[in-house]
This record gives structure tokens, C-alpha cells and sequence, in this order.
């Protein structure tokens, strides 16, 4: 399409016509594949997975206090801790699982005797 300086080409079904093709459709769809996960790798809800099967394994773990959001390897943790640490604990946590891009904090930290909310550092 390109060296042949086509813009936009007929979709033609049993001699109907019943679409356009632009070069911008190419490219996008050209994209898309590009940013597929390679085979083998761990997909969003396996990543979630994971990093509550690792919470549950702790002591310390809030499992009923917090939710694990993944979107496209991109963890987000949202819920309540009853302890500082926790967080920095829940973070290491979902950064070491396979497929992890990033981790976004989502937490408050209840005081526990007060039932203040903390807000994030």
C-alpha cells in the first residue's frame, strides 16, 4: 500500500462490497500483534494468581483486606493494611512475580486502635 501510494483498499466478500481497509487499520492491526505476550508468558489473571497464593504463604499477609488488580502485567494493590510495613511487604511481594511491569499502591493504613486512616506516604 505504501509504495504503491494506496490510501485505502476494498474489503470484497462473494463480489460484495462490505468494507474499506486504510492503511491506519494496517498499522493497527500490525501493532496489536506486536504487543501481544510472547508465548510463555504469565497472563493477568496468573499474575494475580500468584501474588495472593504468595500473601496467603505469609504470616503477616492481609489476604482479606486487600484486592490484586492486574491490567496488561501492571499490578495495582488497593485495600486497607493495619501496619506500615505491610506495604512495603505486599509490593516486594507483587514485584517478584514473572510478568510483573509495574506496582501501584493503591493502600490505606488503618490505625488499628484509633480506626484513623493513615493516608500514603
Amino acid at each position: 500500500m505504501e509504495t504503491k501510494h494506496v490510501k485505502r483498499a476494498p474489503v470484497i466478500d462473494q463480489g460484495r462490497l462490505v468494507g474499506i481497509v486504510s492503511r491506519a487499520d494496517v498499522m493497527a492491526a500490525l501493532v496489536g500483534l506486536l504487543s501481544e505476550k510472547p508465548a510463555g508468558a504469565a497472563t493477568d489473571a496468573e499474575i494475580r494468581h500468584q501474588i495472593l497464593a504468595e500473601i496467603d504463604r505469609q504470616p503477616w499477609g492481609p489476604r482479606d483486606s486487600i484486592d490484586v488488580i492486574v491490567t496488561n502485567g501492571v499490578v495495582i494493590l488497593k485495600g486497607m493494611i493495619s501496619e506500615e510495613r505491610e506495604r512495603a511487604a505486599l509490593r516486594v511481594a507483587a514485584e517478584n512475580v514473572p510478568g510483573v511491569k509495574a506496582v501501584h499502591d493503591r493502600l490505606v493504613w488503618v490505625d488499628s486502635i484509633s480506626g484513623i486512616v493513615i493516608p500514603r506516604p
